[in-house]
């Protein structure tokens, strides 16, 4: 199992987008500043995730994504998940 998932900083202004196998330990690193880009933007908000079958789908999605480059394209995603459900 893998899930892409988007996170949003109030503080940067800024969205991280990502892929793992447990989103729950993944969201605690990033909590606790695991990682140098995210320890600068806390707190984070889990703003987007999307579930797949397996970790390579997770992150292929996750570098379609990225290789928008786009803040609209991420936020229409974002959009377009929230008319669907809620998590």
């Amino acid at each position: 199992m893998g899930t892409l998932y988007i996170l949003f900083s109030d503080k940067l202004n800024k969205y991280y987008v990502g892929a793992c196998s447990n989103l729950e330990r993944r969201l605690y690193e990033h909590t606790i500043g695991h990682s140098k880009f995210t320890a600068t933007g806390i707190p984070w908000r889990l703003v987007y995730k999307e579930s797949f079958d397996d970790l390579t789908s997770a992150k292929r999605k996750e570098s379609y994504v990225k290789r928008m480059k786009s803040r609209k394209y991420i936020e229409a995603l974002i959009s377009s998940a929230g008319r669907a459900s809620r998590f």
